[in-house]
């Protein structure tokens, strides 16, 4: 108690409680930006790391990593457009509800969600850290390929519509990860001779293209009207009891998901928000909502990526392992100011660890409250005329797929699968597949070489171990069961 106390009351000094707003609220910017990422809003403030205390320096990007987080659904629900990977899933009931002019409830949910995603993930960071870390340790290769076939899927069931097409969007995402070199023998595949495909994908771009150009050319050749008209009010911004109540058990689920999945080194926030987009629409009353609009389609997904926030930090400061890309550049900025990370961590520098919990929890309060207020100005983007918004739509989504390599190669790279995107639309083939393929894919055959080599080419490793028998046997489940409702909807 006492390192919890004297953690709060360094929140709370002046400097550090205005950098950590300053923090929150450039990430949401940044996370609200198609093509910029929370990694990249913390290797923009690395120079400030020289100049602050080591305590101060980290809760500053604690809050910019839970509002990049966050900040990525504004532009999945009002632009049909991720602003990071971790939005992947909430495009697909948030931006639906824009359309029905509920982008402001939509956010609002999306905010609330993210809160509760927040405080379950730091709870677990305060009290259950080095246990978390500990069980992540007994994830092996076979483990993480089992993994991978699991979310890959239950995406595939989740996506609605015909189950063929859906496994087939997926296959095409796998085929998509494996453009570049190989991981084992170093040799390129599918490249066709072009040493810039060498270095394969990059996601946001993919992102860009499949969802976002590909809505634009959607309405471009459909010459409707958009529902969200100029004069649609923005009202209901802050959810009711009654809707943040229908929507708590889901959030809460996606949470201890997110947690788990965050805990997992190399996993991340995409994989824990489609999963737990499944699990949801699962459970939930009204499954035909989900994709239509669903509140807890936006809930689940949401208090997911943000529960994976603390979960991430996890075996960060307990092992020295970082969780995944953001908690990499984090790990840098910790050995900038002198810190390493690892079990000894607890007890040379419990200040500072302790620190980090306490400006965890005051984060998820301030990221309330920014929701709320970003809830009630971005929709304002919906009452700009068509003519002027997808041009505009258009621009900065070429800027973003731009600015991830200062390359004009990835503008065209995001075009090429708007186009794709475009033509699954036409025919029916959902893209929510297509992306957790590209995400899981290198995953996924990284880990199946490598658990292969260390067997001696032995496909028993994947049943023997405990861990990825208990995946497989979810996956083969998942599979049945969805085949047994599609036929007893047919």
């Amino acid at each position: 108690m006492e390192y919890i106390i004297s953690g709060f009351m360094t929140v709370f000094q002046p400097e550090a409680f205005l950098l950590m707003v300053f923090g929150v609220i450039m990430g949401i910017i940044i996370g609200a930006m198609p093509g910029l990422s929370g990694s990249m809003g913390i290797i923009l403030l690395l120079p400030l790391v020289y100049m602050l205390s080591g305590d101060v320096a980290l809760v500053m990007l604690c809050g910019l990593f839970c509002g990049s987080m966050y900040g990525g659904s504004i532009s999945a629900i009002l632009l049909n457009t991720p602003g990071t990977p971790s939005a992947a899933a909430t495009v697909l009931d948030g931006y639906p509800l824009a359309q029905q002019g509920k982008a402001g409830k939509a956010i609002g949910i999306s905010s609330f969600a993210s809160f509760v995603g927040g405080i379950v993930s730091s709870l677990c960071l305060m009290f259950i850290a080095p246990q978390l870390a500990s069980l992540a340790l007994n994830f092996q290769a076979a483990d993480y390929f089992s993994l991978s076939v699991f979310g890959l899927t239950v995406m595939a069931g989740a996506s609605g519509g015909s189950l063929v097409k859906a496994f087939l969007s997926s296959a095409l995402g796998l085929l998509i990860a494996s453009v570049g070199m190989d991981p084992v023998t170093g040799s390129p595949r599918l490249t066709f001779g072009s040493y810039k495909l060498m270095s394969g994908f990059d996601i946001l771009p993919i992102l860009i293209g499949v969802f976002t150009l590909s809505e634009v050319m959607m309405k471009a050749c459909s010459g409707s009207r958009p529902v969200s008209s100029g004069k649609s009010r923005i009202d209901k911004v802050i959810p009711s009891f009654g809707e943040m109540r229908s929507v708590l058990k889901v959030a809460l689920m996606g949470a201890v998901i997110g947690v788990l999945i965050g805990i997992i080194p190399g996993t991340g926030g995409a994989v824990a928000c489609f999963l737990a987009y499944n699990i949801a629409r699962r459970i939930s009353r009204n499954p035909s909502l989900f994709g239509h609009g669903s509140l807890e389609g936006i809930a689940a997904p949401e208090a997911a990526n943000n529960g994976t926030t603390g979960g991430a930090l996890i075996p960060m400061l307990s092992l020295g392992i970082p969780g995944d890309v953001v908690t990499s550049v984090m790990l840098g900025a910790l050995v900038l100011v002198g810190v390493r990370p690892g079990p000894m961590l607890f007890v040379e520098n419990p200040h500072l660890v302790y620190t980090i919990f306490s400006g965890m929890f005051v984060i998820q309060f301030l990221m309330l409250g920014f929701g709320f207020l970003f809830a009630r100005i971005s929709p304002r983007i919906l009452r700009i005329s068509r003519e002027i918004l997808m041009p505009l739509i258009v621009v900065i989504c070429m800027v973003g797929a731009f600015s991830i390599g200062n390359q004009i190669y990835h503008v065209w790279i995001a075009v090429f699968f708007g186009i794709g995107g475009y033509l699954m639309r036409k025919f029916g083939f959902p893209a929510a597949p297509l992306i957790l393929g590209v995400i899981l894919g290198p995953i996924a055959e990284e880990n199946l070489n490598r658990a292969l080599i260390v067997s001696g080419n032995s496909i028993s490793v994947f049943f023997t171990r405990p861990i990825s028998l208990f995946f497989l046997i979810l996956s083969a489940a998942s599979v049945i069961w969805n085949i047994y409702s599609h036929i007893r909807k047919n």
